[in-house]
């Protein structure tokens, strides 16, 4: 009996076993006992107890001691078992224990399952049945009351446990009674106040925030309504908190007691406040929308760029069929969500509400719910309408620059810098450069050395401000011959008026230089021209004279034969230079065209007759075919005289740089409706026959040809409606220049035939 009042005063698990161990040590005349309880079906050892005095074994020896009444309590004893200690323990434990025999006694629980074990060793003799009948009574006492502590210790734990959550928890708890007063407060509304718990409990709610201006009459500034579910806003020195009130009933079941938890919402209201002022100030468009399309939410800017009135407006429009200009549009931009989960960039056309189309950037993202399936779409549209509209306007003036840049006749570079070419337009192609050949490429190395330094000064001219206007210089074309061309350079710069490139725009002048040079060739021949006119007019008057007094001698009858025979050379010598000088004064002279019927033969041996003395002195074998029959064409003599001349100068040069003997042949011939005019030489033959009637185009060296004979010969033919040929002849050196014209009619021939009669 005073084993059970003793051990009923025993709450706690850990006091029980130790009081339990020993006194049962105690009664059954034991040196050691050790008790073991079941933990969640697990049997723990719960204390060890040595009646010697003897120091407890170590932590190793009790693990192992555990272990082993584990194994030999694999299942629950029907009734007390005693055997020996190495029997049970095995004897390394039993040595290190200093047991010898052992008694096991099960704790029966009120359900029939044991709650624990009680081992008794070194009693020195075996259980008699009065024994047995007390350790029994001993075992029974103890599992109730081993029951009653463990469940004491549960609660106990659960109190702390709850305790400890309930001061960990950082919202605000206080409780009250009916009369207001403080029942419990959590350590958080402590610290906020400033004080212990413990010194709460007690006051009444009116005086526990002394700073709170709107106290209700009743006392409490939390208690608002008898509703237990009250829940409201309240804010409490500059913070704000959200106060949720329950009720419950006290022990007694009659009164109740009123819990109240402040939550400071202080932060999240201040986020949701600046949350809405971003959403309703941005000027981008920003909308929540369910995956069917439907507006859940839209802010000021989206209502505003879609030419809705107010935001439930826009918040009741069709999306697919009002905003979008076709519900395929719209459905593309869903798959496109489900594909991607988001849309970065994307760039639509939308319709407001006048129909009017909006370009738009849209940015979006799928909110998904636990499961993974869609809830909403959220995004950004931004307005690039302005934007498009400009771009638009930019690459039409890019097109058109372009454009101009490319088709312009200038040769156009820009140059960074460093003179490193950074732009070429299209007409660099057309001297032979392509674009990799001049990107990246020093400007300076487009112009041949001994000029380079002209142009290295103009471009620090340039990057020094100025412009440089009609530079000359040679340039490099692209099959590596050089061309006369003009530059202009002037500079680009940035916003801070610094110089950042140079534009060049160069002009191709070589063509023009060549036809200044010419026309200065042609000028001076016009100057050789009027002084051989004078010089003929010059040697006229002593030739007139020669021939006079040449006569007068060969009328002397006394003059012997043999001085009259070198009067008749002398006579037909100076007859003949007179005919040459004639000549000459009549190709010289300037006379606007006259067209009557001439007759070739005698056009074409006036023209022999200026050449003869070239063609003689240099062994040049000239053989003439002319048809004595040949029809009157229709003609200035003057200009054919030209004509044949040019021809005739040509073969003359190509039939002296062979190194073979020169031979010219000339031929007329009739032919029907035509007559037909030939030469033919064994010269070096035509390198370019067809570009040998371009203007300027000779291969001739420099100074030695203008390029404009046989073009000026051309056009003289085509204008007597007749045709210039030439050919390399086949099988044979040299070339044949063919000219025919048209033969003149009867009536024509007859009045030209008189008039050469009658200048006879």
């Amino acid at each position: 009996m005073g084993l059970a009042l003793e051990l009923g005063t025993l709450l706690h698990v850990h006091d029980f076993a130790h009081k339990f161990a020993a006194r049962a040590a105690t009664l059954m005349d034991a040196t050691a006992a050790a008790l073991l309880i079941y933990e969640d079906s697990i049997l723990d050892l719960a204390c060890y107890h040595d009646a010697r005095g003897a120091a407890s074994p170590d932590a190793a020896t009790l693990r192992r001691f555990t272990h082993a009444l584990r194994q030999f309590l694999s299942k629950p004893l029907p009734s007390i078992q005693s055997a020996p200690a190495a029997e049970l323990l095995g004897p390394d434990l039993t040595t290190a224990l200093g047991w010898n025999d052992c008694f096991l006694a099960p704790l029966p629980g009120r359900t029939g399952e044991p709650v624990g074990v009680l081992c008794l060793a070194n009693r020195g003799k075996p259980l008699s049945e009065e024994d047995q009948q007390l350790l029994q009574a001993i075992a029974g006492h103890a599992s109730m009351a081993l029951e009653n502590a463990s469940l004491f210790t549960r609660m106990d734990q659960a109190n702390r446990h709850w305790m400890e959550i309930f001061d960990a928890i950082t919202d605000f708890i206080v409780v009250h009674d009916e009369s207001h007063n403080v029942l419990r407060v959590n350590r958080s509304l402590a610290d906020f106040i400033g004080v212990r718990p413990a010194e709460l409990l007690g006051l009444n709610m009116r005086a526990l925030l002394a700073t709170a201006t709107d106290v209700p009459g009743h006392g409490c500034p939390f208690c608002r309504t008898g509703d237990s579910g009250d829940e409201y806003v309240h804010p409490v020195l500059e913070r704000t908190y959200l106060v949720s009130t329950s009720r419950i009933h006290a022990d007694d079941n009659e009164n109740l007691q009123t819990i109240h938890v402040l939550k400071d919402i202080t932060d999240r209201r201040e986020a949701e406040r600046r949350y809405r002022e971003l959403f309703d100030n941005i000027q981008e468009g920003l909308f929540f929308c369910t995956p069917d399309g439907r507006f859940i939410e839209v802010n000021d800017a989206m209502v505003r760029m879609l030419g809705y009135r107010t935001r439930e407006e826009l918040l009741q429009a069709d999306v697919p069929n009002q905003v979008y200009f076709s519900p395929e549009v719209r459905q593309h931009i869903t798959e496109l969500m489900q594909q991607h989960g988001s849309l970065r960039n994307h760039e639509e056309t939308l319709r407001r509400k006048d129909g009017s189309p909006m370009h738009v950037l849209i940015n979006a993202f799928a909110v998904p719910d636990a499961q993974g399936h869609v809830l909403q779409y959220r995004g950004l549209m931004l307005d690039i309408t302005g934007l498009k509209s400009f771009q638009s306007e930019l690459q039409r003036e890019r097109d058109f620059s372009s454009k101009i840049l490319n088709h312009t006749q200038s040769l156009i570079l820009v140059a960074d810098t460093a003179g490193l070419i950074s732009y070429a337009n299209r007409r660099w192609f057309n001297i032979g450069y392509e674009q990799k050949q001049l990107l990246g490429k020093p400007l300076i190395a487009l112009v041949p050395a001994p000029r380079r330094e002209s142009l290295r000064e103009a471009l620090d001219a340039t990057m020094a401000g100025h412009q440089v206007d009609n530079l000359d210089l040679q340039v490099m074309r692209g099959d590596g011959r050089l061309g006369q061309f003009s530059m202009n350079l002037s500079p680009m710069r940035d916003e801070t008026g610094a110089v950042t490139s140079i534009v060049v725009v160069m002009t191709d002048i070589t063509d023009a230089a060549l036809l200044q040079s010419k026309l200065l060739h042609a000028e001076k021949m016009a100057a050789v021209g009027q002084l051989v006119s004078g010089v003929a007019h010059e040697v006229n008057n002593p030739l007139t004279a020669i021939l006079g007094f040449a006569d007068l001698l060969m009328e002397n009858p006394d003059l012997p034969e043999t001085a009259r025979k070198d009067l008749r050379v002398i006579l037909q010598e100076a007859q003949r230079t007179k005919q040459i000088v004639q000549n000459l004064l009549s190709f010289a002279r300037q006379m606007p065209p006259q067209r009557k019927p001439v007759q070739l033969n005698a056009i074409l041996r006036r023209t022999m007759q200026l050449r003869s003395y070239d063609f003689n002195s240099h062994g040049v074998d000239v053989a003439e075919h002319f048809d004595e029959n040949l029809p009157y064409v229709v003609g200035d003599s003057h200009q054919l005289q030209q004509v044949f001349l040019n021809i005739l100068n040509n073969a003359y040069d190509s039939v002296r740089e062979t190194g073979r003997p020169a031979r010219i042949e000339i031929m007329t011939a009739s032919l029907g409706s035509f007559v037909e005019v030939s030469f033919r030489d064994n010269g070096q033959g035509i390198a370019h026959p067809d570009r040998i009637f371009d203007p300027f185009f000779t291969t001739k060296e420099i100074g030695k040809g203008t390029g404009l004979g046989l073009s000026i010969c051309y056009g003289i033919v085509r204008e007597h409606g007749g045709e210039i040929l030439c050919h390399n002849n086949v099988g044979a050196e040299g070339a044949t220049f063919i000219v025919r014209l048209p033969v003149a009619s009867e009536m024509a021939t007859s009045v030209g035939a008189a008039a050469g009669v009658a200048q006879r």
